[in-house]
Protein backbone atom coordinates (compact mmCIF):
# COMPACT_ATOMS: atom_id res chain seq x y z
CA UNK A 1 0.00 0.00 0.00
CA UNK A 2 1.19 3.52 -0.69
CA UNK A 3 1.21 6.23 1.97
CA UNK A 4 -1.37 8.47 0.32
CA UNK A 5 -3.90 9.55 2.90
CA UNK A 6 -7.46 8.70 1.91
CA UNK A 7 -10.54 10.51 3.10
CA UNK A 8 -12.08 7.35 4.54
CA UNK A 9 -12.14 3.60 4.58
CA UNK A 10 -15.52 1.89 4.59
CA UNK A 11 -15.67 -1.24 6.79
CA UNK A 12 -18.28 -3.89 5.93
CA UNK A 13 -18.62 -7.21 7.78
CA UNK A 14 -20.30 -10.00 5.83
CA UNK A 15 -21.63 -13.44 6.65
CA UNK A 16 -23.40 -15.53 3.99
CA UNK A 17 -24.98 -12.49 2.34
CA UNK A 18 -23.25 -11.93 -1.02
CA UNK A 19 -26.39 -10.43 -2.55
CA UNK A 20 -26.73 -7.90 0.26
CA UNK A 21 -23.04 -7.08 0.01
CA UNK A 22 -23.33 -6.26 -3.68
CA UNK A 23 -26.43 -4.11 -3.05
CA UNK A 24 -24.50 -2.11 -0.45
CA UNK A 25 -21.37 -1.74 -2.58
CA UNK A 26 -23.36 -0.52 -5.58
CA UNK A 27 -24.86 2.25 -3.44
CA UNK A 28 -21.49 3.90 -2.72
CA UNK A 29 -20.81 7.22 -4.45
CA UNK A 30 -17.59 9.15 -3.87
CA UNK A 31 -14.41 10.12 -5.68
CA UNK A 32 -12.92 6.72 -6.44
CA UNK A 33 -9.31 7.67 -5.68
CA UNK A 34 -10.12 9.09 -2.25
CA UNK A 35 -11.57 6.12 -0.37
CA UNK A 36 -11.11 2.39 0.15
CA UNK A 37 -13.39 -0.47 1.13
CA UNK A 38 -12.54 -3.36 3.45
CA UNK A 39 -14.93 -6.31 3.56
CA UNK A 40 -14.47 -8.85 6.34
CA UNK A 41 -15.93 -12.23 5.36
CA UNK A 42 -16.68 -13.92 8.68
CA UNK A 43 -16.42 -17.58 7.68
CA UNK A 44 -19.12 -17.51 5.01
CA UNK A 45 -19.99 -20.71 3.18
CA UNK A 46 -21.26 -18.57 0.30
CA UNK A 47 -19.20 -15.50 -0.53
CA UNK A 48 -17.92 -13.26 -3.29
CA UNK A 49 -14.32 -12.76 -4.34
CA UNK A 50 -12.40 -9.53 -4.74
CA UNK A 51 -12.13 -10.31 -8.47
CA UNK A 52 -15.90 -10.74 -8.80
CA UNK A 53 -16.57 -7.47 -6.99
CA UNK A 54 -14.10 -5.54 -9.12
CA UNK A 55 -15.49 -7.06 -12.33
CA UNK A 56 -19.05 -6.01 -11.49
CA UNK A 57 -18.45 -2.60 -9.91
CA UNK A 58 -16.97 0.52 -11.47
CA UNK A 59 -17.59 2.85 -8.52
CA UNK A 60 -14.81 1.40 -6.32
CA UNK A 61 -11.09 1.36 -7.13
CA UNK A 62 -9.67 0.02 -3.88
CA UNK A 63 -11.35 -2.95 -2.21
CA UNK A 64 -9.90 -5.65 0.02
CA UNK A 65 -11.70 -8.79 1.18
CA UNK A 66 -10.37 -10.30 4.40
CA UNK A 67 -11.47 -13.87 5.07
CA UNK A 68 -11.90 -15.58 8.43
CA UNK A 69 -11.87 -19.35 8.02
CA UNK A 70 -14.52 -20.06 10.67
CA UNK A 71 -17.35 -17.83 11.82
CA UNK A 72 -16.19 -15.87 14.88
CA UNK A 73 -18.91 -13.27 15.22
CA UNK A 74 -19.30 -9.65 14.22
CA UNK A 75 -17.15 -8.20 17.02
CA UNK A 76 -14.08 -10.18 15.96
CA UNK A 77 -14.80 -9.40 12.31
CA UNK A 78 -15.02 -5.66 12.96
CA UNK A 79 -11.88 -5.60 15.08
CA UNK A 80 -9.94 -7.58 12.46
CA UNK A 81 -11.01 -4.97 9.92
CA UNK A 82 -9.94 -2.10 12.16
CA UNK A 83 -6.55 -3.70 12.79
CA UNK A 84 -6.00 -4.20 9.07
CA UNK A 85 -6.93 -0.61 8.30
CA UNK A 86 -4.57 0.71 10.99
CA UNK A 87 -1.69 -1.41 9.69
CA UNK A 88 -2.17 -0.93 5.96
CA UNK A 89 -3.91 2.37 5.21
CA UNK A 90 -3.59 6.05 5.98
CA UNK A 91 -7.12 7.42 6.38
CA UNK A 92 -8.76 10.36 8.09
CA UNK A 93 -12.00 8.57 8.88
CA UNK A 94 -13.48 5.09 9.17
CA UNK A 95 -17.06 4.59 8.01
CA UNK A 96 -19.43 1.68 8.52
CA UNK A 97 -22.00 -0.10 6.39
CA UNK A 98 -23.79 -3.43 6.82
CA UNK A 99 -24.75 -5.81 4.05
CA UNK A 100 -28.11 -4.92 2.52
CA UNK A 101 -28.09 -1.32 3.75
CA UNK A 102 -27.93 1.35 1.04
CA UNK A 103 -26.17 4.70 1.04
CA UNK A 104 -27.97 7.67 -0.43
CA UNK A 105 -25.88 9.19 -3.26
CA UNK A 106 -24.65 12.21 -1.30
CA UNK A 107 -23.98 10.40 2.00
CA UNK A 108 -20.20 10.46 2.03
CA UNK A 109 -19.90 13.91 0.50
CA UNK A 110 -22.10 15.32 3.26
CA UNK A 111 -20.34 13.46 6.03
CA UNK A 112 -16.84 14.31 4.83
CA UNK A 113 -17.82 17.96 4.46
CA UNK A 114 -19.21 18.09 7.99
CA UNK A 115 -16.26 16.38 9.65
CA UNK A 116 -13.73 18.48 7.75
CA UNK A 117 -15.41 21.69 8.89
CA UNK A 118 -16.06 20.55 12.48
CA UNK A 119 -12.71 19.28 13.79
CA UNK A 120 -14.08 18.95 17.33
CA UNK A 121 -16.55 16.24 16.23
CA UNK A 122 -15.13 12.73 16.23
CA UNK A 123 -18.24 10.58 15.72
CA UNK A 124 -20.87 11.40 13.10
CA UNK A 125 -24.10 9.64 12.21
CA UNK A 126 -27.27 10.53 10.32
CA UNK A 127 -30.98 9.87 10.32
CA UNK A 128 -32.07 6.86 8.30
CA UNK A 129 -35.05 5.08 6.78
CA UNK A 130 -35.90 1.63 8.13
CA UNK A 131 -37.29 -0.64 5.43
CA UNK A 132 -38.89 -4.05 5.91
CA UNK A 133 -39.64 -5.54 2.51
CA UNK A 134 -41.02 -8.72 4.05
CA UNK A 135 -43.74 -6.85 5.96
CA UNK A 136 -44.07 -3.93 3.51
CA UNK A 137 -43.23 -1.63 6.38
CA UNK A 138 -40.98 1.42 6.56
CA UNK A 139 -40.45 4.46 8.72
CA UNK A 140 -38.12 7.40 9.14
CA UNK A 141 -35.85 7.11 12.17
CA UNK A 142 -35.00 10.47 13.73
CA UNK A 143 -32.76 11.08 16.72
CA UNK A 144 -31.28 14.02 18.65
CA UNK A 145 -28.55 15.73 16.64
CA UNK A 146 -26.34 17.70 19.05
CA UNK A 147 -23.75 16.14 21.34
CA UNK A 148 -25.31 16.94 24.71
CA UNK A 149 -28.73 15.65 23.68
CA UNK A 150 -27.13 12.58 22.09
CA UNK A 151 -25.27 11.77 25.29
CA UNK A 152 -28.45 12.21 27.32
CA UNK A 153 -30.41 9.93 24.95
CA UNK A 154 -27.65 7.29 24.93
CA UNK A 155 -28.56 6.50 28.54
CA UNK A 156 -31.82 5.09 27.19
CA UNK A 157 -30.49 3.25 24.15
CA UNK A 158 -28.28 3.44 21.09
CA UNK A 159 -29.19 6.50 18.99
CA UNK A 160 -26.52 5.72 16.38
CA UNK A 161 -27.53 3.35 13.58
CA UNK A 162 -24.29 1.51 12.83
CA UNK A 163 -24.46 1.86 9.05
CA UNK A 164 -24.75 5.65 9.29
CA UNK A 165 -21.59 6.22 11.30
CA UNK A 166 -18.20 7.69 10.49
CA UNK A 167 -15.49 8.35 13.09
CA UNK A 168 -11.98 9.78 13.12
CA UNK A 169 -9.39 7.04 12.73
CA UNK A 170 -7.11 8.65 15.33
CA UNK A 171 -9.70 7.96 18.03
CA UNK A 172 -8.83 4.26 17.97
CA UNK A 173 -5.67 5.13 19.87
CA UNK A 174 -7.68 6.50 22.81
CA UNK A 175 -11.02 4.68 22.63
CA UNK A 176 -9.72 1.32 21.44
CA UNK A 177 -11.70 -1.20 19.40
CA UNK A 178 -15.11 -2.82 19.76
CA UNK A 179 -15.38 -4.44 23.22
CA UNK A 180 -16.07 -8.19 23.20
CA UNK A 181 -17.77 -8.47 26.60
CA UNK A 182 -21.12 -6.96 25.53
CA UNK A 183 -22.57 -9.64 23.28
CA UNK A 184 -24.90 -8.44 20.48
CA UNK A 185 -24.41 -4.82 21.58
CA UNK A 186 -20.77 -4.18 20.67
CA UNK A 187 -21.70 -1.13 18.60
CA UNK A 188 -23.58 0.52 21.48
CA UNK A 189 -20.59 0.03 23.79
CA UNK A 190 -18.16 1.26 21.12
CA UNK A 191 -20.15 4.45 20.53
CA UNK A 192 -20.25 5.09 24.27
CA UNK A 193 -16.47 4.75 24.35
CA UNK A 194 -16.21 7.29 21.54
CA UNK A 195 -18.62 9.90 22.93
CA UNK A 196 -16.81 9.78 26.27
CA UNK A 197 -13.61 10.99 24.56
CA UNK A 198 -14.94 13.18 21.71
CA UNK A 199 -17.91 15.24 20.64
CA UNK A 200 -20.55 13.64 18.45
CA UNK A 201 -23.20 14.79 16.00
CA UNK A 202 -26.01 13.28 13.94
CA UNK A 203 -26.95 14.90 10.64
CA UNK A 204 -30.68 15.58 10.32
CA UNK A 205 -30.71 14.03 6.85
CA UNK A 206 -31.80 10.57 5.73
CA UNK A 207 -28.51 9.28 4.32
CA UNK A 208 -29.05 5.53 4.74
CA UNK A 209 -31.82 3.06 3.99
CA UNK A 210 -31.53 0.33 6.60
CA UNK A 211 -32.72 -3.13 5.54
CA UNK A 212 -34.53 -4.87 8.41
CA UNK A 213 -33.39 -8.49 8.61
CA UNK A 214 -35.68 -10.75 10.64
CA UNK A 215 -32.86 -13.29 10.86
CA UNK A 216 -30.35 -10.69 11.99
CA UNK A 217 -28.47 -11.05 15.25
CA UNK A 218 -30.14 -8.09 16.97
CA UNK A 219 -33.66 -9.44 16.42
CA UNK A 220 -32.95 -13.13 17.00
CA UNK A 221 -30.93 -12.42 20.17
CA UNK A 222 -32.90 -9.46 21.45
CA UNK A 223 -33.11 -10.53 25.11
CA UNK A 224 -29.38 -11.13 25.37
CA UNK A 225 -28.81 -7.80 23.67
CA UNK A 226 -31.02 -6.04 26.24
CA UNK A 227 -29.02 -7.60 29.07
CA UNK A 228 -25.86 -6.28 27.44
CA UNK A 229 -27.49 -2.88 26.99
CA UNK A 230 -28.19 -2.61 30.72
CA UNK A 231 -24.57 -3.49 31.53
CA UNK A 232 -23.30 -0.95 28.98
CA UNK A 233 -25.36 1.84 30.54
CA UNK A 234 -24.07 0.86 33.98
CA UNK A 235 -20.48 0.81 32.69
CA UNK A 236 -20.30 3.89 30.47
CA UNK A 237 -23.18 6.14 31.55
CA UNK A 238 -22.16 9.44 33.09
CA UNK A 239 -25.34 10.64 34.81
CA UNK A 240 -26.39 8.54 37.86
CA UNK A 241 -30.12 9.25 37.58
CA UNK A 242 -30.22 8.61 33.82
CA UNK A 243 -28.24 5.41 34.30
CA UNK A 244 -30.93 4.07 36.64
CA UNK A 245 -33.70 5.06 34.24
CA UNK A 246 -31.88 3.49 31.28
CA UNK A 247 -31.26 0.22 33.08
CA UNK A 248 -34.90 -0.01 34.17
CA UNK A 249 -36.03 0.76 30.62
CA UNK A 250 -33.87 -2.03 29.20
CA UNK A 251 -35.40 -4.44 31.69
CA UNK A 252 -38.91 -3.27 30.79
CA UNK A 253 -38.24 -3.80 27.07
CA UNK A 254 -37.15 -7.33 27.91
CA UNK A 255 -40.80 -8.38 28.40
CA UNK A 256 -42.14 -6.84 25.16
CA UNK A 257 -42.86 -9.59 22.58
CA UNK A 258 -40.36 -9.67 19.70
CA UNK A 259 -43.12 -9.23 17.11
CA UNK A 260 -43.88 -5.76 18.54
CA UNK A 261 -40.31 -4.49 18.57
CA UNK A 262 -40.06 -3.19 14.99
CA UNK A 263 -43.48 -1.47 14.86
CA UNK A 264 -42.64 0.24 18.17
CA UNK A 265 -39.09 1.24 17.28
CA UNK A 266 -40.01 4.60 15.77
CA UNK A 267 -42.07 5.44 18.86
CA UNK A 268 -39.61 4.21 21.51
CA UNK A 269 -36.21 5.81 21.20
Amino acid sequence: MDNKQLDFCLLIPCYNNPQGLMVSLKSIFYDTDRFAVVVVDDGSTVSVSTHQIKSELKNIDSITVLRIEQNRGITDALNLGLEWIEENLSVKYIARLDCGDRCHPHRFYRQMEYLNTHPDVGLLGSWCVFQDKKMSFSFQFKTPTGHERIKKAMHLGNVFIHSTTVFRATLLKTAGHYPSEFIYAEDYAFFWKLINVTRSHILDEFLITYEIDHEGLSIKNRQEQLRSRARIIATFGTNPFRKIVGILRAKALYVIPKRLVLPLKHWIK
